[in-house]
């Protein structure tokens, strides 16, 4: 796929992870004790032989930058192609994200320098790992004007609000989309990956910015299904949807299941993210951990059950995590208790203090609270 460019598009809602994204874009927000979202879908790109990514960014994406670099850990540190921040040209405070087209018609000109002659446009909030040849060979089998890969996701619970459905006909071919339906009919779920031709993006581009529309999907995909050729690729590996509190709560903890940890992390190639060096966890004596996920650079003191815990994190004696999602560089102090909590970096839970959330309803803590 060395003829294929990458555009990442953050222009999305980002209130529905609430206090997770008040302070950093959802690509940004950290996942499965050392990652950031972002890393999934730039390593599936890079993992698939793509080596030109731009990201569409919104706003306070000083953190994605401060994680992203020049794009070393991902091989995009490069003198030819490599990775490319493209901000918006102005602020919206009345929601940014329902403009993407406007941002693509910006950045009109890192997409016409670009030498390559297709275009892979993919959002952060679904994490899987998979390699794009397959679905990009069938996009020219078909000879496709518009490829866009799907879920089929009977029998799974989701947020339809959050999310666009196809509805395909034998050979394929997409007849219908819909946009946050109050509900639906079809099973398969656009994981808002899409494949064409740069000629054709720019000019979808630039005849829906004539008409002063604004949507990519909305405007320049539903719009033109009578007169393109839009096809639908079924994906059949593991698929996470983060949509809301309660959903990343639940996708965190289904990665001390051991085979969907192998499927997300190892499934079609490595996911990678940036190198931090630090020294081993260090378990002292009466410390108990048990089905957890602990990154390296803590110090272990107290007991950790059913957990996802990152890097740098502190447990005093007589602690208890049960159940919850613990932030890199945060502290709980002796005999403190927390049990279905997702608490945000640098959080400290002072001594004897006991949290607890729901299974279905977590309780999630700011980032740098002390309680």
């Amino acid at each position: 796929m060395k003829d294929v460019m990458g555009i990442i598009n953050l222009m999305e809602n980002e209130d529905y992870l609430k206090e997770l994204s008040y302070h950093r874009p959802v690509a940004a927000v950290p996942f499965g004790g050392r990652y950031r979202m972002i890393d999934f879908v730039l390593s599936n790109m890079v993992n698939s032989g793509i080596r030109n990514v731009g990201i569409l960014v919104q706003h306070q994406y000083r953190a994605l930058m401060d994680h992203l670099g020049r794009g070393k850990e991902w091989d995009l540190d490069r003198k030819r192609d490599g990775l490319f921040f493209l901000p918006p040209s102005q602020y919206n405070n009345q929601g940014i994200y329902h403009w993407d087209l406007r941002h693509f018609y910006n950045h009109l000109d890192y997409i016409n320098y670009s030498r390559h002659k297709y275009v892979l446009i993919s959002g952060v909030n679904v994490l899987c790992n998979i390699n794009y040849q397959e679905a990009f060979k069938f996009h020219q089998a078909m000879q496709a004007d518009i490829t866009i890969i799907y879920k089929d996701i009977e029998n799974q619970s989701i947020n339809l609000t959050q999310s666009h459905f196809v509805d395909t006909v034998e050979d394929g071919r997409i007849i219908g989309i819909e946009i946050s339906p109050a509900k639906t009919t079809s099973n398969k779920m656009s994981m808002e990956m899409f494949i064409m031709k740069k000629s054709l993006l720019v000019d979808l581009i630039n005849s829906c910015h004539s008409r002063g529309e604004c949507d990519m999907v909305r405007d320049g995909f539903i719009k033109n299904l009578h007169r393109l050729r839009v096809f639908g690729f079924p994906y059949q590996g593991y698929l996470a949807t983060i949509n809301s509190v309660p959903s990343y709560y639940k996708h965190s903890m289904d990665l001390l299941k051991p085979e969907i940890w192998r499927k997300l992390f190892y499934d079609q190639g490595k996911i990678f993210t940036k190198t931090k060096d630090g020294p081993p966890t260090k378990y002292n004596e009466g410390a108990k951990v048990s089905n957890a996920l602990v990154a390296n650079d803590c110090i272990i003191n107290g007991i950790v059950e059913n957990s996802v815990v990152f890097r740098g994190v502190k447990v005093g004696k007589g602690a208890h995590i049960k159940d919850s999602i613990i932030m890199q560089k945060c502290e709980i102090q002796e005999n403190a208790t927390v049990e279905h909590v997702i608490a945000d970096k640098g959080v400290i839970i002072t001594k004897d203090k006991h949290l607890k959330g729901e299974e279905h309803y977590p309780l999630v803590i700011k980032k740098r609270t002390v309680i």
